[in-house]
């Protein structure tokens, strides 16, 4: 932990960025983490502010897999400053910590893979348009567009038009610079479509439409559908969805090779 706020702060020239423990298994694993050079997952969360917030057990469940996964918080939550535009300033909120990860000594910078749940694939899809060296990238029950949204959720009209700057009509082009499905062409990394059939907060078309979308570029695209399923999935289905998402992302890894010694 020490060693990771030093290199944080010599990263960012600050030490006002302290890092919080906010979880570790009850046999916390001993071994130094500085051997070797770990992929990465980077989990960009749902939602906006308190709604849909990183979910800790979630962070815990994706380590069992020999990754280090990263969850940025995008501005304007738990206690940043700014305010979160639903895909606008806060993509670089994503960008940083991919920044950070590669300057890291113990980070694979090859393996690096982006997931975006829900509203969380418009910020995955940035980052992998914005850093092409990308491994794979994984939309979890993700948007894919915007405008489409707000004409499916009318409950979330009002958050949008005020995070946006109006709706869809008013703002055609905020919508469109939001939606994966419009970025689909700028992706040059594997990507895993993951869609319940039966979601009702993101539909289903979202993720078909990606799937075809991507599918049509010639993109190299993997498409898990789950008949039946909501947004969020029973825990052993969900649990089976991320050992499927492991045995994905895995296929695009190289061996794991050792770092300088320290």
């Amino acid at each position: 932990m020490s060693d990771l706020q030093t290199w944080i702060e010599s990263h960012y020239s600050s030490t006002e960025l302290p890092i919080t423990q906010i979880a570790s298994s009850i046999k916390p694993n001993k071994q130094d983490i500085r051997v070797q050079k770990w992929p990465v997952l980077i989990y960009c969360r749902g939602g906006i502010g308190r709604v849909g917030s990183v979910k800790t057990h979630w962070l815990e469940q994706f380590a069992n897999y020999g990754h280090i996964i990263f969850a940025p918080s995008y501005r304007g939550t738990e206690g940043g400053e700014g305010r979160d535009e639903f895909g606008g300033q806060d993509q670089e909120d994503v960008l940083a910590g991919y920044r950070l990860l590669t300057s890291l000594p113990f980070v694979d910078a090859n393996r690096i893979s982006v997931m975006g749940f829900s509203r969380g694939s418009i910020n995955a899809t940035l980052t992998v348009v914005n850093q092409p060296q990308v491994n794979s990238c994984i939309f979890w029950s993700g948007v894919s567009d915007l405008a489409q949204t707000y004409d499916e959720r009318i409950d979330l009209r009002k958050m949008l038009k005020r995070v946006i700057g109006g709706s869809p009509m008013k703002t055609p082009d905020s919508y469109v610079a939001r939606s994966p499905i419009a970025m689909a062409e700028q992706i040059h990394c594997p990507v895993l479509v993951i869609h319940g059939t039966g979601d009702n907060q993101v539909n289903f078309s979202h993720g078909l439409q990606m799937r075809n979308k991507l599918q049509e570029l010639g993109a190299d695209v993997t498409f898990h559908p789950y008949e039946g399923l909501g947004h969020h999935f029973p825990t052993d289905i969900h649990n089976r969805a991320i050992e499927r998402m492991y045995s994905w992302i895995n296929q695009f890894s190289t061996s794991p090779h050792f770092a300088d010694e320290p």
